[in-house]
């Protein structure tokens, strides 16, 4: 059944391939990851995000007090507050928790350090509201993973009071594309591969950035003293390698960290959650993972 689901989610991915200009990039990202529209039960509120628009939700059942922050993937460059609801919502479900999604500014109309700084504009907004710190966890898939990275370091560096643990999906740690699944798995990911990351990369960084600057390649990170930290990464994807890594990063450092490798899974595979049954199930364990933290 699971082989049969991620055949028809690769289906839809090469139904819409990957156009040339960034407004199209955008709607194109923003039409397969809404495909599944929201559950009836959940409800959603727009939010000024001090100037950044931000949406609330709520499924029945979960405790506002409990929130748990998303910055959605795309590279950087695309991905919304729509692409990503459905997997948005189902999170806060399974974790018993509010989410907060977080329209960060993107390139290339707004490069490094713009979305950097908009992160951090957000875990302040979350607690002006008065949220404690460790109630929070922060989330994000692939760049919006980078974000949910660097955030927690800039807080450390900062000796402020971190989140209570951080969920990634399908992280993007390392902007020198120097792992080695970027070739092996290059043949069975169906939309990430190392010629579309390295644009990316260009159109975010400024010229002459230092792409293992640990603030866009969280890889190269001081992670001593982080938040407890889960890591979801799917087996038939070229940032395979970047997860793999991070997590041996984190784990040499003392992070509390656990990795799961789901077989035949593409990026960001629980975006297609109300189609594909191991999304479902890694939205479970993420769920459990963030309650167990929440404290």
């Amino acid at each position: 059944m699971a082989q049969s689901e991620i055949d028809s989610i690769r289906a839809l991915l090469s139904s819409k391939p990957r156009p040339s200009g960034w407004p199209e990039r955008r709607k194109r990202l923003d039409d397969v990851g809404s495909v599944w529209p929201v559950a009836d039960d959940v409800k959603l509120a727009t939010v000024d995000v001090s100037g950044m628009p931000g949406e609330w939700s709520i499924a029945p059942g979960s405790d506002p007090s409990r929130v748990l922050m998303f910055f959605h993937g795309g590279g950087y460059c695309s991905g919304s507050i729509v692409s990503h609801r459905r997997l948005v919502t189902e999170a806060g479900r399974a974790a018993g928790a509010q989410t907060l999604a977080v329209a960060y500014r993107l390139a290339p109309e707004d490069p490094f350090p713009a979305a950097y700084d908009d992160a951090l504009t957000a875990w302040r907004f979350l607690r002006d509201q008065g949220i404690p710190a460790a109630r929070i966890a922060i989330g994000g898939d692939s760049a919006g993973a980078g974000l949910a990275v660097a955030l927690i370091g800039r807080l450390r560096d900062a000796h402020e009071e971190l989140p209570g643990c951080a969920w990634l999906i399908s992280p993007w740690t390392d902007l020198t594309m120097s792992g080695s699944t970027l070739t092996s798995k290059d043949t069975v990911d169906p939309l990430i591969h190392k010629e579309y990351l390295n644009e990316l990369a260009e159109a975010y960084l400024p010229a002459g950035t230092n792409r293992k600057d640990p603030r866009v390649s969280p890889l190269y990170a001081d992670l001593r003293s982080f938040s407890p930290i889960l890591v979801q990464v799917g087996s038939a994807e070229t940032l395979l390698d970047d997860a793999a890594r991070f997590a041996a990063v984190a784990g040499a450092a003392n992070v509390a960290v656990t990795l799961e490798v789901w077989p035949h899974m593409i990026h960001a595979w629980p975006l297609w959650n109300a189609h594909l049954e191991p999304g479902r199930r890694a939205l479970v364990g993420a769920g459990a993972f963030m309650r167990r933290h929440l404290t």
